[in-house]
């Protein structure tokens, strides 16, 4: 949980701190955008790859190492001091230190527990991530403008070796290929294309909108900077409450819970277009409801992985995560094209159709699977027949 808070913190953190590292390091806005972006093609790109080549090394060192990486490279822009190139290797390193994290945490920490228990636990390790954003980027916003951007890269950098002592000293060193957790309860190859897809689809709707939130409570909502201020932490906060609740729902209802997670973000965006034009109270609602839904949508899709990926389910993991920054990156461009001609509310609008056609594709390609010819039933007490279909 913790590793995951400063990893979440740490790619956003930029965008609180835009200003700030521009005057410093004497570039512009855009160049220091490049940090965030860049940050997210990174961990896009470089997902699957790291995870392939690393996939022989026991996870203990491998977590380890990753964490040892993530605090030298928050530290870094203390040693380079103002230097541009410096700061964006450093981000370059921590992406990739992030691309594997996402891939390697999530089986490790599901393995130390009974399957039964799989989304509780991925629950958990994303309370770290969802609080980056209630409470990671706010608090470093406010450290960076009272004590200089460096400083609160150096706590997160403290964060990661924390993290790191605590891994070194307590989780067990074991082969990367043993444990229930390594491969997958149901793989099928058709069941977790259609996860990617969905994660790949629903981002692209997500951030299509999203991207431009601010701007579209502003100006076509017409709430004040302080009220904008205030939404956005609401915003945040319910996403947050939503990952702390959705663990043992997806025990229990695994394949229900991405499809209303993503029947939610469809009717938050669209209905965030709807409350642009026809209302305050509409549009409060909606952003909540967008909130709820997008919060455990990713650790949703990854219990997905577990059960569907036909192979180990770090590759899989892997394969997710680049989905989703692939979906975020293109999402953000996407709306970014559309505004001259579609406006702030009109990108919430084709978001929701994004989302909508990846709720279409989630219930299509991820239904029960169906039993193998030939699979026995077995007769239980009180004349009950059971099916092993994991």
């Amino acid at each position: 949980m913790l590793a995951a808070f400063a990893f979440n913190t740490t790619e956003n953190l930029p965008i609180g701190l835009l200003r700030l590292i521009s005057a410093d390091l004497r570039v512009s806005l855009p160049a220091v955008g490049l940090l965030v972006t860049g940050y997210g093609v990174t961990v896009a790109a470089m997902s699957l790859p790291v995870a392939q080549v690393t996939r022989a090394i026991p996870r203990r060192h491998l977590l380890t190492a990753l964490l040892a990486v993530f605090a030298l490279a928050s530290w870094a822009p203390v040693a380079t001091g103002r230097s541009y190139p410096g700061l964006l290797a450093a981000r370059l390193a921590t992406a990739l230190a992030q691309a594997l994290f996402w891939a390697v945490s999530g089986p490790v920490a599901v393995g130390l527990f009974p399957p039964s228990r799989r989304g509780r636990i991925i629950g958990l390790v994303s309370v770290g991530g969802s609080l980056a954003q209630v409470l990671g980027v706010p608090a470093g916003t406010w450290l960076g403008g009272g004590y200089g951007w460096h400083t609160p890269f150096v706590v997160l950098g403290g964060a990661g070796c924390a993290a790191l002592a605590v891994l070194a000293a307590l989780l067990p060193t074991s082969r990367p290929d043993q444990g229930h957790a390594v491969r997958a309860s149901a793989p099928d190859a058709r069941r977790f294309t259609a996860v990617l897809a969905t994660t790949a689809l629903s981002a692209t709707g997500v951030f299509t909108g999203f991207t431009y939130l601010t701007a579209f409570l502003s100006e076509a909502a017409r709430f004040s900077d302080g009220a904008v201020s205030v939404l956005l932490t609401v915003y945040g906060g319910a996403g947050f409450a939503a990952v702390v609740l959705a663990g043992t729902l997806l025990d229990r209802f695994p394949r229900a819970v991405p499809a209303l997670l993503v029947a939610g973000q469809t009717g938050g965006l669209c209905g965030l277009y709807a409350g642009g034009g026809h209302g305050r109270v509409v549009a409060v609602g909606a952003l909540v409801l967008l909130g709820v839904s997008t919060g455990p949508f990713f650790m949703a899709t990854q219990n997905l992985v577990f059960r569907t990926v036909p192979g180990r389910t770090e590759l899989g993991l892997a394969g997710n995560s680049a989905a989703f920054n692939v979906g975020v990156a293109v999402g953000a461009s996407t709306g970014g094209v559309l505004l001259p001609a579609v406006g702030v509310r009109g990108a919430f609008l084709v978001g929701g159709v994004f989302t909508a056609v990846a709720l279409v594709v989630l219930a299509a390609g991820t239904g029960r699977p169906r039993r193998p010819a030939g699979e026995e039933l077995r007769v239980t007490g009180a004349g009950r027949i059971r099916v092993n279909d994991n």
